[in-house]
């Protein structure tokens, strides 16, 4: 078994407040969607692991300037971490403060099976508005179609569409960009047009409801891998039914 290939989640979420209980929310749904799964351990400045017995508590310490800590299995042959960051206002839709939960997992089969309840733990963790889980070796060219004449000039990698920086996006409920596997809150489906019966048969075949009423919604049966052409071409038919992804719609 290799560790090499990495399955990252990415979502977006209303910023923290003190006091806020869904950095514990992420960590917790984590590991209930994982059986097995403890992720009681720190990574030092000089890269040592270090075990969190009072985990919860050390994490709610570290909730703060609108993000939470690093904590992972402990594992460093079979990694799994999770942090959070602020996305300041000047950088995100409508200039509001967004909470970006990031999580790194293996991409092997037993995790492939996981993801989609793995990413709807973390979403729903976080209150999320919308986020996804994708390869990493994918999501590195898509984050290639983000550009901009004067602060990211370039050409889209195969293809696919130009999309805009976030703070150039009208409202936070719209995705920047789509993944392998998709969460859209109610409010980010609505916001994008999701679903219509008669024009996503194929997408609604795969997809399912959350407790919240936000969809997880899988682009292919199998990891995003754009060396395929029908990935690839399921990746440009999603872009094209969904113009309001990227801020491309006016």
């Amino acid at each position: 078994m290799t560790t090499r290939r990495r399955l990252g989640i990415i979502v977006y979420a209303p910023a923290l407040v003190s006091s806020d209980g869904r950095t514990l929310a992420v960590v917790h749904g984590m590991e209930r969607a994982l059986p097995g799964l403890r992720l009681e351990w720190k990574v030092s400045e000089d890269g040592r692991l270090i075990a969190l017995p009072q985990r919860d508590a050390w994490l709610a310490e570290g909730t703060q300037d609108g993000g939470f800590p690093l904590v992972c299995n402990g594992d460093e042959s079979y990694p799994v971490t999770v942090y959070g960051l602020q996305t300041p206002g000047s950088q995100a839709p409508g200039g509001q403060p967004l909470l970006d939960v990031h999580a790194k997992l293996p991409l092997d089969d037993a995790m492939i099976a996981a993801a989609p309840g793995v990413l709807e733990s973390v979403a729903e963790g976080a209150c999320a508005l919308w986020g996804h889980a994708t390869p990493s070796k994918v999501a590195v060219e898509i984050a290639g179609q983000t550009i901009d004449p004067v602060h990211k000039p370039g050409v889209p990698p195969r293809g696919l569409p130009a999309l805009k920086f976030p703070e150039k996006i009208r409202s936070r409920e719209i995705p920047h960009r789509l993944g392998w596997l998709n969460y859209w809150s109610a409010a980010a489906a609505q916001a994008i047009g999701f679903p219509d019966p008669s024009r996503d048969a194929d997408l609604l075949s795969r997809a399912r409801r959350t407790e919240t009423g936000g969809w997880i919604v899988p682009l292919t049966e199998t990891p995003l891998d754009l060396d395929t052409p029908a990935h690839l071409e399921a990746l440009m038919r999603a872009y094209e039914r969904f113009p309001e992804i990227g801020g491309r719609v006016k």
